[in-house]
């Protein structure tokens, strides 16, 4: 499998100008621990986590160094950590060298990723631009997806997905960002948290109603979102 099949495609995102109370705001809105930054023409250009926003003095949460180790830190690192922490702007606290995929890069290679740089996330990147993402969660999604003797091939389970994707986007109840979906052997995996049971029972219902689709294994979890996620 490849990041293409696993990937969630409605990615957050944030724009570099954005304030860091707008990145904490949409973190938790969508329950989610990092967002891509991306410039106006939807490029990626950084990535912003969770924690890139621990240390902060609005919390009280700053770094707090006694005298003699200030004395011993460069003066570079210390202006550093000064802006990381009392940086207003996303641009500013952003980590600017993202680890990155693209929808070819098979999972074995995902995983090895985000072991090396223990990272929680890969944007998936296509021409500069962010197409998807994939996590770690997303990577257990598709174990517990697996069949053991599946039955279709990798292009038809990919081309599947496709179109289950393409007809769950296409309606205007479905907030896809937190909802994520696996085809192995033409059998349906539904993965994530939607906000009403009606919702959850409404996307099982057009996964079903796909050409092509087996069966359907409902695991979303109803769980309210704030307004206007």
């Amino acid at each position: 499998m490849k990041a293409a099949d696993v990937m969630v495609r409605d990615v957050v995102t944030i724009r570099p100008d954005s304030g860091v109370q707008d990145a904490a705001r949409l973190l938790l809105e969508n329950r989610i621990s990092g967002l891509p930054v991306v410039d106006d023409e939807g490029r990626l250009v950084g990535i912003v986590s969770e924690g890139d926003l621990m240390r902060r003095p609005e919390a009280g949460t700053e770094p707090r160094h006694s005298w003699w180790l200030e004395l011993v830190t460069p003066n570079e690192a210390l202006a550093r950590e000064f802006t990381k922490t009392h940086a207003r702007k996303v641009a500013d606290v952003m980590t600017r060298a993202v680890i990155t995929a693209a929808p070819e890069t098979p999972l074995g290679e995902i995983a090895r990723l985000l072991e090396k740089h223990r990272i929680k996330r890969v944007p998936v990147v296509q021409d500069g631009r962010v197409v998807g993402i994939v996590s770690r969660a997303n990577l257990l999604q598709a174990l517990a997806s697996f069949a053991e003797a599946p039955s279709a091939t990798a292009v038809e389970d990919s081309a599947l997905r496709e179109a289950v994707l393409s007809r769950l986007e296409a309606q205007p109840w479905a907030r896809l960002a937190l909802v994520n979906v696996i085809v192995r052997a033409g059998t349906v995996d539904l993965w994530g948290i939607v906000g009403s049971q009606a919702e959850r029972t409404a996307l099982r219902v057009a996964a079903e109603g796909t050409p092509g689709v087996r069966a359907v294994n409902d695991n979303l979890i109803v769980r309210p979102l704030a307004a206007g996620t």
